[in-house]
């Protein structure tokens, strides 16, 4: 068996989680095509319905259902798949954005709503892709819309029904009241502080050993715990499997095929000089050029900026980027030292300050080294488009009879059997899908073919299943008696702390009980105390000052006295900008809801007509 990879290269293998019912698939294809002639959707069909008295054209869905792709890829780190897309509902995700943007235009057209030629030229200005030496250049213009097939008439209208769009969706949100009274709440429930002495108490504190567990003590903790020693459900299972790593060194990949897959990824083995950077935006210049005047001034660091507006270092991290990606910032950031802050500058999201953390030198990976590597990879391919091709052909002999071990017979399937339990994660059981079909595969179920992450496939039967079973306390008595051993030395744990507790006032000395104590000041409802349980705030900010608690902590306990309870400083700087950010997102998310409610209602009463059939065509271009 041999396959070659060249040219193979680029082709996703095209794989349903079943593989049945192909033919009948095509019929109705074929059926939803039949309305468009021999051409398709070629130069007749522009539209897949109407809202109101808008068309929506079949461009504008394609562009939405390109971009919700591309972004979800971007989400997952890979490129997913259009039956990927279809199965998250990314088509149907596309369709509602175009047709509620149409509902808008709709909406302002009919409330008469609309921008003059000057402001559509102001736009026209704006955008980088028509710019030439000089500005603004009708020549690129033209163009750049000959290149994506429009028309200026097109697009020019496009952008006057996005500006008249925004001044719509303006107005809807217009003259809320300030959500000031809900941000002072929040901010005096978040930013309340707490002071407290604590100290650990852990097994060394016992002054007697444990105890042996009694026959009675194992019975009883035996009786009270049965899941812990419940065996689960054990199903034997008998499957069939492939997958590339079984035949990749069958694949033969020639020298050709290498040399354009080196060329396809010139970008990832020569790469230009490139800045580690982080990125942190603001909603105007004012407010960005008055953080970074703090900054020079060593009022400020760039952390405290950062914490400033509520946000983690990770949260404003670009990664390793290059001069081009940084745009209006590349020359500035390219010229900073490391931890140099350099702006603002800016961006798609607004005026933007960049800190320079480290410089990372152009590197450049040639033919010869990256060759194995990327063989490795033309092999992987050209055995997953192996086991695609062979897929049907083996549906085919379980459709006559097959059984596992027949396929492992006549295939290049490797047979195995397994006594699988849900905890179970080695070899095929790691799996998701597997896992998946083997816990819902009935005895005497006809067996199917099923895909596998890597691009392998199984068919798998079931034997039998062992229901979960109580295992006989003599044969788990060991484990019995080291679960009852913890649990005892826990609760004489807590019992010796709680009895020091009881020794404790408002103005006791820890030390003077024998206690090894820490206090801790300003802690709030989002502050981390290391060696504390989970749940150790919510406890803390239940109790009243003087108040001391015995806190269970694994195989230790706390000993906690609150000692003070106090109010938020609003005049604190990192608490005004929590308090400012809390508002802003609290008018945004009513904005956000009111127009929602209002873009339902526009909806509801307005006619929108969308013809599936057409947008099963347009779907089928995907595929």
């Amino acid at each position: 068996m041999r396959q070659s990879a060249g040219g193979a290269f680029g082709k996703m293998a095209k794989k349903s989680n079943k593989r049945y019912g192909a033919w009948i698939i095509v019929g109705v294809l074929l059926v939803g095509l039949a309305g468009f002639g021999s051409g398709g959707l070629n130069g007749t069909v522009r539209t897949i319905g109407t809202v109101g008295d808008k068309e929506v054209t079949v461009t504008s869905y394609q562009r939405a259902l390109n971009e919700q792709i591309r972004a979800f890829s971007a989400q997952v780190g890979q490129q997913i798949t259009f039956q990927q897309a279809q199965s998250f509902g990314l088509d149907q995700v596309a369709l509602n954005q175009v047709v509620l943007l149409r509902t808008l235009d709709n909406e302002a057209d009919e409330l008469g709503i609309s921008v003059g030629d000057a402001r559509v030229f102001e736009r026209l200005q704006a955008i980088p892709s028509f710019q030439g030496a000089g500005g603004f250049n009708r020549e690129t213009y033209r163009l750049a819309l000959q290149q994506s097939g429009q028309t200026a008439a097109e697009f020019e209208t496009g952008i006057r029904e996005e500006v008249a769009r925004t001044l719509l969706q303006g107005a809807v949100v217009s003259g809320l009241p300030e959500a000031d009274a809900y941000a002072d709440a929040l901010v005096q429930y978040i930013s309340e502080v707490r002071a407290m002495t604590w100290a650990t108490v852990g097994p060394e504190a016992l002054t007697a050993p444990i105890a042996g567990a009694t026959q009675a003590d194992q019975q009883a903790y035996y009786d009270a715990n049965p899941d812990a020693f419940t065996a689960p459900e054990t199903r034997e299972i008998t499957y069939a499997w492939l997958i590339p790593n079984m035949i990749i060194d069958n694949m033969v990949v020639s020298d050709a095929a290498i040399a354009q897959l080196y060329q396809e990824r010139i970008a990832q083995f020569v790469q230009p000089e490139r800045r580690l950077v982080e990125r942190l935006v603001y909603l105007d210049e004012t407010r960005a050029t008055a953080a970074l005047a703090q900054v020079a001034a060593g009022e400020a660091t760039f952390e405290d900026l950062v914490a400033e507006r509520g946000l983690a270092l990770t949260d404003i991290d670009l990664g390793d980027v290059d001069l081009e990606t940084l745009g209006a910032a590349g020359d500035a950031v390219f010229a900073a030292e490391p931890g140099e802050v350099v702006g603002p500058f800016n961006t798609s999201l607004g005026p933007a300050l960049f800190r320079m953390n480290a410089v990372l030198a152009a590197q450049e990976t040639t033919l010869d080294d990256a060759t194995e590597q990327l063989r490795d990879e033309l092999a992987a391919e050209a055995a997953r488009e192996y086991i695609n091709d062979n897929a049907n052909p083996i549906v085919d002999l379980i459709a006559g009879g097959a059984t596992m071990a027949d396929l492992a017979d006549r295939t290049d399937m490797e047979l195995g059997t397994m006594s699988w339990t849900a905890d179970m994660f080695e070899g095929i059981a790691a799996y998701d899908a597997f896992r998946r079909e083997a816990a819902e595969v009935q005895e005497g179920q006809f067996a199917e073919i099923f895909d596998l992450a890597d691009g392998g496939i199984f068919a798998l039967t079931l034997d039998s299943v062992t229901p979960p079973t109580l295992r006989p306390l003599d044969d788990v008595r060991d484990e019995v008696i080291a679960a009852w051993q913890v649990q005892a030395r826990q609760q004489a744990v807590m019992t010796t702390a709680q009895e020091i507790a009881d020794g404790i006032l408002p103005l006791t000395s820890f030390e003077d009980l024998g206690l090894d104590a820490l206090t801790e000041e300003g802690l709030t409802r989002r502050s981390f105390v290391e060696g504390t349980p989970p749940n150790f705030n919510v406890q803390l900010f239940e109790m009243t000052v003087g108040e001391v608690r015995v806190i269970a902590a694994g195989d230790r306990a706390l000993i906690v006295r609150l000692d003070d309870i106090a109010a938020p400083d609003l005049t604190d700087l990192s608490v005004i900008a929590q308090r400012t950010a809390l508002a802003e997102n609290a008018a945004a998310g009513i904005a956000q809801d009111m127009f929602e409610a209002y873009a339902t209602s526009l909806q509801q009463r307005t006619d929108t007509d969308i013809n599936q059939a057409t947008i099963n065509a347009v779907n089928a271009q995907f595929q």
